[in-house]
């Protein structure tokens, strides 16, 4: 272990990029594993590394050869089977952060912001310190810990309830370990936790980066979760959801607890959801976002373009600007055609969309089925198709990553693919 630091903290570990002995980039810290004892050495057996395919393996720490918080260096094969947590293992970052412990001197209570790891001899690792705050985390939504309290670094043997399950625990600073990682990135961490985990992380969220980590969830995790916020909680929450994905998770309620919610949505966030919640899930009226690019025939490229590039559009809703009579919400005036990104990318500024349109492709029924939308798709290369009502108002549109969801089974995200064999150690 020449040149490793012979100590380092968790959640600066947190997004580390680990290599091979070839310096290829095998994937990213996401956790540490430990095995905890209410006495003894508490060991550190393996990492949860994130590799491509945003799969969490396990990496034991006997095929570590350099931790530092710029990188990890491993030896050998890495078996590529997806990480299950066993009943014995503690993850460090997702559970020990942000828990109250008591210290031994009879000082109080101290709520735990990190974890220090010590290679006790090469490739043995140890939890051997905590950096804690004197106090309990505040809880509540999100994120920020108002800061109180003397902060100082502990032994491990100087604390008490390590091991024990906190009944509350908050998630400040778990939240703070992950803060860069996109919403479906930090969907995968909540995914991996304990139920209970779960739930506490997900309501230290704000309503905004809930409703995105929310979309990228298992449909079992999105229940849970929501079921388990306050009813008024909750309705903020679906009202900062993608429409057909509230839809979606409100389909898989009860109808009495979902007719609840909506009753607590505003109006103007709720009426969208009912729309969708009228058509049967494996049609283009349930695949289907209520909220696409729509845009009046006089309005310029220009004007196109600048709504395609906002931020919070995803790759298949930017790739087309439906143009619609007035009134341009759904469901709109009469549906003319669709300017396709490519197109817009190849005209004047000043053209009007007008002059731009698609008029070949033949839109969607909202009881089209999803075999007959998955064709439709296909035969014009399209990522994005436009539901037309029958008098010709566009209600929503179709796009490829819907349909890749609902077709795909209901296990993919845990799917075995598994590579090398290696044991577990």
């Amino acid at each position: 272990m020449t040149g490793s630091p012979k100590r380092v903290f968790a959640a600066r570990l947190a997004g580390t990029s680990v290599f091979d002995p070839q310096g290829d980039q095998v994937g990213r810290v996401r956790d540490v594993v430990g095995v905890l004892r209410p006495r003894g050495p508490q060991r550190i057996i393996g990492l949860v590394v994130e590799v491509p395919g945003r799969r969490r393996v396990f990496v034991p720490m006997t095929r570590v050869t350099s931790v530092d918080t710029g990188q990890v260096l491993t030896t050998g094969l890495v078996n590529m089977r997806r990480f299950e947590q066993r009943g014995t293992e503690t993850l460090l970052l997702g559970e020990l952060l942000d828990r109250t412990v008591q210290l031994t001197d009879g000082s109080g209570v101290a709520t735990i912001e990190d974890v220090g790891l010590e290679a006790v001899r090469p490739r043995d690792w140890r939890l051997t310190e905590l950096f804690v705050r004197r106090g309990t985390a505040p809880r509540g939504l999100s994120g920020r810990l108002r800061r109180r309290g003397e902060t100082m670094t502990v032994d491990v043997g100087a604390v008490v309830g390590l091991t024990t399950t906190e009944l509350d625990q908050g998630a400040t600073n778990l939240l703070a370990a992950f803060e860069e990682l996109r919403a479906t990135d930090l969907a995968d961490v909540i995914h991996e936790l304990t139920p209970k985990r779960r739930v506490e992380v997900a309501a230290a969220l704000d309503d905004e980066r809930l409703a995105d980590v929310l979309e990228e969830l298992p449909e079992d995790d999105q229940v849970q979760i929501l079921s388990a916020l306050e009813g008024d909680r909750a309705a903020h929450v679906l009202e900062e959801m993608q429409p057909d994905d509230a839809a979606d998770l409100l389909s898989e309620l009860p109808p009495e607890q979902a007719e609840r919610l909506l009753a607590l949505m505003e109006p103007d966030d709720a009426a969208p959801v009912r729309r969708l919640l009228a058509y049967d899930e494996h049609t283009a009226g349930g695949l289907m976002t209520s909220d696409p690019v729509v845009l009046a025939p006089d309005a310029t490229v220009a004007e196109a373009l600048a709504h395609v590039r906002r931020v919070e559009l995803t790759a298949p809703l930017a790739s087309a600007v439906y143009v619609c009579r007035p009134p341009l919400e759904t469901p709109t005036g009469r549906y003319l055609g669709t300017a396709h990104l490519q197109r817009l990318l190849r005209e004047p500024p000043q053209t009007p969309l007008g002059q731009v349109i698609d008029k070949d492709v033949e839109p969607l029924d909202p009881d089209e089925t999803l075999q007959g939308v998955t064709r439709q798709l296909a035969a014009y290369n399209l990522v994005s198709m436009p539901v037309v009502d029958e008098d010709g108002h566009l209600l929503g549109a179709v796009t490829a990553d819907d349909v890749l969801d609902h077709l795909l089974p209901d296990d993919w995200r845990d799917a075995e693919e598994e590579v090398f064999e290696v044991g577990r150690g």
